[in-house]
């Protein structure tokens, strides 16, 4: 999974599959905790990520969200600027 960003101890991860992995979203890992968040309602969907990790993964998405959805579709990774 490439990395995208990472910020105060947080790794931003994109995977890519065929559509049936939709809906698009991210991987953010925060030491032995992982969250995934959607990237169009900026939710995290799964995992065990602390709450104050939540609140700088969704702070990052809302300034990277048009970017993302971007890179999702056209599956081209590129890195994105830390929090």
């Amino acid at each position: 999974m490439p990395e995208i960003s990472r910020f105060y101890g947080i790794i931003i991860k994109m995977f890519f599959k065929p559509k049936k992995h939709e809906p698009s979203h991210i991987h953010a890992l925060y030491g032995e905790y992982v969250g995934i968040f959607d990237l169009n309602t900026l939710s995290m969907t799964e995992g065990d990520l602390p709450k104050k990790a939540q609140e700088l993964v969704k702070e990052w998405l809302l300034t990277h969200q048009t970017e993302l959805l971007k890179m999702w579709e056209e599956q081209d990774i590129r890195k994105l600027p830390p929090l």
